[in-house]
């Protein structure tokens, strides 16, 4: 293993850019496959250890790896690389062997020896631990000929899954606080940065879609002798892991966009508000606010510039509603986390009653790039009206789950059936959820629809932060609408009366509908609950709450009326609407059921047709995973 760069403090760009060439050499195996070894290494093996790979075992292949190293007494010529998410989370744990650009999938323990002693020492890939096509079943050596990597455009997630999130000289040898240098160049002229963010075109990626630039000009023209910067980490949507993953995957590139936003904006105290659940997200933030203040890239003169910015982390306790910024700024002010109305807005009077700026963790970390490589650049990418790229974390009913960044515009249909490869099973695609529990549910039918801001709104959903949640035919809508709500109901913080009695009149009605309560009137009293609600919830939360109810009645209203009508659930999945009963012509009475039956409600002789009894029947299922072989338990 190499040993680190020391750290010592940076008094100007010329020290950052003499810093970056000394560590350049360590990043040169993955850049170049003909390069030379630097200090006697030879290879670098890059291990996803995020929090997703590290559930699958991937500290065991840290270890593994480590431990044949040093018996083969490899161990100074071939560099284990801790990295952050590498994005296709359905493979994990993973691994990239470079030079040699050898990418390795589902890996365990045992596998390694084999790997050290074949790629490592005989240059050659080990054919079955390779990613294999599914149309073609042929391996892949090279993880961007994959289709998942091959259709993205990682414009955020560059240094994520590429360089050891721990160690800050990697991310100076790939241009890191590079921007920060610039701006600290044009400090004074920071109006002229102001515009290059406004250029841009970057609007907040945590969902509400505002333009960035004018919302750092309303804070930075509020008058006021003290400004906040906020970074809004509360990441609470189900099945979202986007800013997780950026933080756990390249923290400073988040401390650095922070720290030009507080220069551009004219606040030097930023707080990065994470719940605490992300664990291993505070730690290497931790980590690399220590590390920027030992090189002098944050703290008090910055670079010798003269200006002093300052971070501190907050952990939150996890509250959905602390996702809404006036609740986060009250949770950081000591309060419980509970919404105000607005005006006045953070700008004006936000955090300790001063001009506040408050953004979410992606869009902060757009900002290096921007004011790098300039805000034309950036707006290159997306379509006239949201510009740039979006990360998306893909979960449910898709073969590819993981996280996937593309160009603004791209179509869902492009996303779900290119990237995310399609649905599990070979089943039809049902729906897809954008935007989290406040999101909508989209068909079929707007699978060619763009996915950018607007599009999605006149579609009836949003973008969110980020989070797709992909179902299949098997899936009810009316009992995934009563999901969503559910959790946005427990999650509500109830000091308003629209959203605390609201939320709980439509769970109590979508919840009689799947349990066979449903009656006539029910379509319509949600529709108008739902619209009532969101016109006088105080905060964001139960303002698009219904979100969820009213998209699946636009779009599946006829299961609605299946379940209130015929009380049947054309999903099969409400179990209060379900009878079970055996196919007698199908039946050879082998007694498998009747094993798995826990309540004994399955009669019948041996070899002959066997019955059950509904007035017994729980209707768990069991009977049916018994009779995979021969499909004479069916349900309706």
């Amino acid at each position: 293993m190499t040993s680190s760069i020391p750290l010592t403090r940076l008094n100007n760009a010329e020290d950052l850019e003499a810093l970056k060439q000394k560590a350049l050499p360590r990043l040169s195996l993955r850049k170049d496959p003909d390069a030379k070894p630097y200090e006697g290494v030879t290879h670098n093996i890059l291990i996803c250890c995020d929090t997703g790979c590290t559930s699958s075992g991937a500290r065991g292949i840290v270890d593994a790896f480590e431990k044949d190293l040093a018996a083969k007494g490899l161990e100074k010529s071939v560099e284990v690389v801790v990295i952050g998410c590498h994005g296709f989370c359905e493979m994990g744990p993973l691994i990239v062997v470079y030079p040699n650009d050898v990418y390795y999938v589902h890996l365990k323990p045992e596998d390694i020896p084999e790997i050290v002693e074949e790629t490592i020492k005989g240059g050659k890939p080990v054919e079955k631990f390779l990613y294999h096509d599914r149309e073609t079943l042929k391996p892949i050596v090279h993880y961007k000929e994959i289709e998942f990597y091959a259709q993205q455009n990682r414009i955020l997630l560059t240094n994520c899954g590429q360089l050891h999130p721990e160690r800050v000289t990697e991310y100076i040898a790939n241009d890191g606080y590079k921007a920060l240098a610039k701006a600290l160049s044009m400090k004074d002229k920071t109006d002229q940065l102001l515009e290059e963010v406004k250029l841009s075109g970057l609007r907040g990626r945590g969902g509400g879609g505002f333009p960035t630039g004018r919302k750092w000009e309303l804070c930075r023209n509020a008058e006021g002798d003290k400004k906040y910067i906020i970074c809004n980490a509360d990441e609470g949507d189900p099945g979202a892991f986007m800013d997780r993953s950026l933080m756990e995957g390249d923290p400073h590139r988040l401390v650095e966009g922070m720290t030009i936003g507080g220069l551009i904006i004219g606040a030097n105290e930023g707080y990065i508000y994470c719940r605490a659940e992300y664990p291993l997200a505070i730690r290497r933030l931790k980590l690399a606010i220590s590390q920027a203040e030992e090189l002098g890239v944050l703290g008090d003169n910055i670079l010798g510039s003269g200006w002093n910015f300052h971070l501190h982390i907050k952990e939150g306790a996890g509250a959905f509603v602390c996702g809404e910024e006036t609740a986060l700024i009250h949770s950081i002010e000591g309060k419980r986390g509970m919404p105000t109305a607005r005006p006045p807005f953070p700008a004006i009077s936000g955090l300790w009653g001063k001009p506040t700026n408050n953004n979410n963790v992606e869009t902060w970390a757009n900002i290096p790039g921007i004011i790098l490589k300039g805000g034309a650049w950036y707006a290159s990418y997306g379509t006239e009206k949201s510009k740039g790229t979006k990360v998306f974390a893909l979960t449910g009913k898709v073969r590819n789950t993981g996280l996937a960044e593309v160009p603004m515009g791209m179509t869902m249909r492009e996303i779900i059936f290119g990237i995310a490869g399609g649905i599990q099973n070979d089943k039809k695609f049902k729906a897809v959820q954008i935007g989290g529990p406040s999101g909508g549910c989209l068909p079929d039918s707007m699978l060619d629809r763009p996915v950018d801001y607007d599009s999605l709104i006149e579609a009836g959903a949003m973008m969110g932060s980020g989070g797709l949640v992909v179902v299949d035919e098997d899936t009810c809508m009316v009992d995934l609408a009563r999901f969503f709500l559910s959790f946005t109901r427990d999650e509500s913080c109830g000091k308003c009366t629209p959203c605390r009695e609201g939320s709980t009149r439509m769970l109590n009605i979508l919840t009689n509908i799947t349990t066979g309560k449903g009656k006539p009137g029910d379509i319509e009293l949600l529709e108008e609950l739902a619209r009532n609600i969101k016109l006088a919830s105080l905060c964001g939360l139960g303002q698009t709450c219904p979100n969820p109810i009213l998209s699946t009645i636009k779009y599946f209203r006829h299961e609605y009326e299946a379940h209130i009508f015929e009380k049947k659930c054309p999903a099969h999945q409400c179990v209060d609407l379900l009878t079970y009963w055996i196919d007698v012509e199908k039946c050879v009475g082998c007694g498998a059921c009747v094993k798995v039956c826990p309540v004994n409600a399955i009669d019948g002789n041996k070899k002959e047709p066997h019955i059950i009894d509904i007035m017994k029947c729980i209707k768990c299922g069991s009977c049916i995973d018994a009779c995979r072989k021969y499909k004479a338990v069916t349900r309706k």
